[in-house]
């Protein structure tokens, strides 16, 4: 029996990456070989089981054959017979199909070293078209290692475009394309996920919600980038770079999907794309069974970010709806990071420039950013600060009660906001 490190862990190595952890192959064993000497299955489908002390995951050495459709179309083969490099065979990328021997020899079967060198995502062998995951998994690695420099191999964008051509993308469930969008935006540049599946193909399948924003004109006088696609994609990474969370870049990504179901006539101008936006983010969550932290953060900032844009527009009143509407003052973290969305929707736009991650449409160059301050987020949480705190136990003691409480609250705070606007500039100052 023989014990190898395989996978993500040889692959950050090589990289010189941190290692999160550590995924090992067991060849020339048998099932029952490793639960006589203390391993715990725990792979429903797979040979996989966790070392005893170590808790670290052992698998056998395995091969799988399609036998089907979709994720779960395969044939497992595992036993003692199975070598190094068929189970290496069966793996999607070639940076991910390297092998550590216990004395530290690299067992690099398929080239992953040169392609590691050379900064390419390429898929080990034509066996890549028959697992749908496949192309999510690239669309992801293309995300996390974009900022090294790596691009997906051309030969490895057209099996993944023959895979969306087929239909075989069509078989992914949907617990899985969420899960991998999840991934994604935890992600250094979670806007090149998108950018690969558009690439492939494979967006309009399976998140057309966002794909549908590509070729929507946005009125220049605003978005002199024009396409609202553009746009989002440039709003998600200033979103990446404002914050680590990723209901934030979720919600980034999501905020202007309304504008895609706005009349053509009407366009460039997107009216009432705010209401429509949260529709379209409510029915995109039920279908991939979205968590409910990412759906309440999207929602609010697809229906209040213009009001977040244009707060020195807004009336006392309106400004204290929109604070109630985002449950500020119960929840101001969520507010904070309501706030953060609207600062990239705010920044993430300008013209054409040295943008690098956008390449993936305009190879030459890209988009830049122009604004570089978004002073409204100052003046929101100044507010928030001002108004969450108003003292109402004198009234109480008065004899108010129930509602009378709720709307002297309110008359107190829209006080607070009148004289709050009547400094505007003072407080722009400070």
């Amino acid at each position: 029996m023989k014990t190898y490190l395989v996978g993500g862990a040889v692959r950050d190595k090589l990289l010189k990456i941190n290692v999160k952890e550590r995924d090992w192959v067991v060849v020339g064993a048998s099932f029952d070989e490793l639960l006589n000497i203390g391993y715990k299955k725990v792979g429903k489908d797979f040979p996989v089981f966790l070392h005893p002390k170590t808790n670290e995951e052992y698998a056998l050495a395995r091969t799988e054959r399609k036998n089907g459709v979709g994720y779960y179309g395969f044939t497992c083969n595992f036993g003692p017979s199975i070598t190094l490099e068929e189970d290496l065979a069966r793996r999607d990328l070639t940076i991910n199909a390297i092998a550590e021997d216990e004395n530290g020899n690299i067992i690099d079967p398929y080239n992953g070293k040169l392609d590691i060198k050379n900064k390419i995502l390429r898929h080990v062998s034509d066996a890549f078209v028959e697992d749908p995951v496949r192309v999510l998994r690239v669309a992801r690695f293309a995300a996390r290692f974009y900022h090294l420099g790596f691009k997906v191999a051309d030969e490895t964008i057209s099996l993944m475009r023959k895979m969306v051509e087929n239909g075989e993308v069509d078989n992914l469930i949907k617990e899985r394309v969420w899960q991998e969008w999840q991934k994604s935006l935890q992600e250094r540049t979670p806007e090149i996920f998108i950018c690969a599946l558009r690439a492939c193909g494979a967006l309009d399948r399976l998140i057309p919600e966002i794909n549908n924003l590509f070729g929507v004109p946005s009125n220049i006088l605003y978005h002199e980038e024009i396409d609202t696609g553009v746009h989002t994609l440039m709003v998600l990474n200033k979103a990446s770079s404002l914050s680590n969370d990723p209901t934030v870049r979720f919600a980034a990504l999501v905020h202007d999907l309304g504008k895609a179901n706005t009349l053509r006539t009407q366009w460039p101008s997107q009216k009432g794309h705010e209401a429509l936006g949260v529709e379209v983010i409510c029915e995109l969550a039920n279908r991939l069974n979205i968590p409910q932290k990412y759906v309440k953060i999207s929602r609010i900032a697809a229906k209040l970010h213009l009001n977040i844009h244009k707060i020195k527009e807004l009336t006392s009143s309106e400004i204290l709806d929109t604070l109630e509407q985002a449950d500020a003052f119960r929840r101001p973290e969520l507010f904070e990071n309501l706030l953060l969305v609207c600062e990239a929707d705010a920044l993430g736009r300008g013209l054409y420039g040295g943008y690098p991650h956008l390449k993936w449409f305009f190879p030459n160059g890209g988009y830049k950013n122009i604004s570089t301050e978004y002073y409204q987020a100052k003046y929101w949480l100044g507010i928030l600060k001002t108004c969450k705190d108003v003292e109402i136990d004198n009234h109480i003691e008065a004899g108010l009660h129930g509602l009378e409480i709720k709307y002297k609250i309110r008359e107190m705070r829209l006080n607070i906001i009148i004289k709050y606007i009547k400094t505007w500039d003072l407080n722009e100052k400070q």
